[in-house]
């Protein structure tokens, strides 16, 4: 319950982040890329906030079950007592008067009653306590199961407002151009091609390596005011991030199998998390998707190139909400998880070589 919690606060500061970045931005395409990521975080906070409601339910049901069995224990005797004070009650004044001895023994009762009851109360003090503990355990699941009804009505209506912009992005992408479609196509050629999924995304890298060089040659010179000026000099691509900044999890869950466990799926060359089905998963860092299809294996997978050499990888997932050549900031909705209880794996490399995701984290 503790690590749900902290999932969705963390989602939600990402959120409220994100919302101001998308207030503050002027490009329109950059601007729906934010509010896509911000509406996906949204959506990370109300499934933490589902599975942390669903744990303390659990963990009250299982409070209220040993306090069950607690009380059915303490109750037994007090019930057996509860029914001999009930025969003697109701036997009837006239025959009590009427047995021999019955005066001695009346008074012998009472005052075998008047030391007794006060023991009664004192023992039953805990008994009453833990009665009222159970009716507030009632009343606090009760008021869980509200909370969570509520919380799964604010995760549907966050789903649907992103399906409704992931609608208007896919109709705004089919007016463009269509060197997205050939790229598209390149990477499918790819996929068919490659041995494994290891093979796939080393070709997918040389491809984004030589795209990277050709959009880095220099441009014309541009010819200065007046002669003997120097040239006006080209803008190049800082030196900038030669780490991944802000780079995140894609997704809320139980870390399973961690980096270089060669058993794992994948050979260890990423790690594996247990999440929620229908878990919403978003892009670990802005880049640029490379490949989005499905790979024998291992499901719907995404591939995204990100700057500096670095490429992040995907898989298991049941839906996809990108395509190849899409533009992605950091937390960018990249599909959903399936049904049941699946696993999503994520694998980081930093030219060719791979890398444990759970280092950039710690490094921050």
């Amino acid at each position: 319950m503790a690590d749900a919690k902290r999932q969705a606060e963390q989602a939600r500061r990402r959120a409220e982040q994100l919302e101001a970045s998308a207030s503050n931005a002027t490009a329109a395409v950059n601007k729906t890329a934010t509010e896509a990521a911000a509406i996906a975080a949204r959506i990370q906070q109300a499934e933490g906030d589902v599975a942390a409601s669903e744990a303390k339910i659990r963990l009250i049901e299982q409070q209220r079950a040993v306090l069950r069995a607690q009380l059915a224990q303490k109750q037994r005797p007090l019930v057996e007592l509860t029914a001999a004070l009930q025969r003697l009650s109701r036997r009837p004044p006239v025959v009590s008067l009427l047995r021999p001895g019955t005066l001695r023994d009346t008074v012998h009762m009472r005052a075998l009653l008047e030391t007794m009851l006060p023991q009664v109360q004192r023992r039953t003090a805990a008994l009453r306590v833990e009665i009222a503990r159970a009716r507030q355990l009632q009343a606090q699941a009760q008021a869980a199961d509200v909370a969570l009804r509520a919380e799964v009505a604010t995760l549907a209506s966050r789903r649907k407002a992103l399906g409704v912009l992931e609608a208007g992005q896919r109709l705004a992408a089919r007016q463009a151009n269509g060197s997205a479609q050939r790229e598209a196509e390149l990477a499918l050629a790819l996929a068919e091609k490659a041995r494994d999924l290891g093979a796939l995304v080393g070709d997918l890298e040389v491809a984004a390596a030589l795209r990277d060089r050709l959009a880095r040659l220099s441009g014309p010179v541009l010819r200065p005011e007046r002669p003997g000026e120097t040239p006006l000099p080209i803008e190049t691509e800082s030196a900038a991030a030669q780490v991944l900044p802000d780079f995140m999890l894609p997704v809320a869950g139980r870390l399973v199998s961690g980096f270089g466990d060669s058993a794992a799926a994948g050979g260890g060359r990423g790690i594996i998390l247990q999440v929620r089905g229908q878990a919403q998963v978003v892009a670990p860092a802005a880049g640029r998707v490379a490949f989005a299809d499905s790979y024998a294996g291992y499901g719907r997978i995404v591939i995204i190139d990100h700057p500096a050499g670095w490429t992040s990888l995907v898989t298991g997932l049941g839906s996809l909400s990108v395509r190849v050549g899409d533009a992605l900031v950091a937390g960018s909705p990249l599909g959903m998880a399936p049904a049941g209880r699946p696993q999503i794996m994520l694998e980081l490399r930093h030219d060719g070589a791979p890398v444990n995701p759970l280092d950039p984290l710690r490094a921050r």
